[in-house]
């Protein structure tokens, strides 16, 4: 059986994921370089503004979410957009065993940061061009970094070809809500809120900048519709959108086996 995978000169009409934010970087060619840099700085505040941003719900969420879309225990499993290892953590927890997972962020700092079972391995790398052989894993994550890429096709193309026939794909992110009491409750929060919360728990002022520039993304971001239509466009099957309270999404594919 052919998947139904498209012709690769086909390509979505969004590339990447929200329009270039001019406050913070001049244009489009300087995001990845400027992001890079906050998070390389800001790496030693990042989990604890986690922490207290997601009142400790973080790692009960992430857990529940990777056992939703199919990690089981022995898959191999790659987490791109790693970070200080949050989804990580989950990911060894529920595989058993840590040799079988292997983490991947562009950010010397943020990877560097991270504290993490040994036998887990850790690369430097892009989700647009991942420094990983095809096929080779059975469930591919992401955790609250899909926001930050510069190609919504090029990366599920990459996630497409590092998942093995049959693989499980699984998404996290923030979503704007759909209605205008729920875009103002948000925003309140993320960019009044979360900000006041990085300066009392972080040491870095950029962390305060580095909040303020999570809403602007999540404000920004492309409508889950076309994150879907993305996912659908690289190949992959049985793709669907879970959410909880209306913000947070995780979005789940398989490949199809071959």
């Amino acid at each position: 059986m052919t998947s139904p995978r498209r012709d690769p000169i086909e390509r979505i009409d969004q590339k990447a994921p929200h329009e270039p934010l001019t406050t913070y970087y001049p244009d489009e060619s300087r995001r990845r370089v400027w992001l890079r840099g906050m998070f390389d700085r800001t790496a030693s505040d990042y989990d604890a503004i986690e922490r207290a941003m997601a009142f400790g719900s973080g790692p009960w969420y992430r857990n529940r979410a990777l056992r939703s879309a199919g990690l089981a225990r022995g898959m191999r499993v790659l987490d791109v957009g790693m970070g200080t290892g949050l989804v990580t953590k989950e990911a060894v927890a529920i595989t058993g065993d840590p040799s079988l997972v292997t983490g991947i962020d562009p950010s010397p700092g943020m990877v560097g940061k991270a504290v993490l079972p040994i036998g887990v391995e850790t690369r430097i790398g892009t989700a647009e061009n991942l420094p990983c052989d095809s096929a080779a894993y059975d469930f591919l994550c992401m955790g609250f970094a899909l926001r930050h890429v510069s190609d919504l096709a090029c990366v599920f193309d990459e996630y497409f070809r590092v998942l093995a026939p049959g693989g499980r794909l699984c998404v996290l992110e923030i979503t704007r809500p759909a209605h205008g009491l729920g875009v103002a409750a948000l925003k309140f929060y993320m960019r009044g809120v979360v900000p006041v919360i990085a300066r009392v728990v972080g040491k870095k002022e950029e962390s305060v900048e580095l909040m303020r520039y999570y809403w602007d993304t999540i404000e920004a971001c492309v409508p889950p519709d076309t994150v879907l239509a993305a996912i659908r466009h690289a190949g992959f099957a049985d793709v669907r959108r879970d959410v909880e309270l209306g913000i947070f999404s995780a979005y789940c594919a398989t490949k199809p086996a071959a």
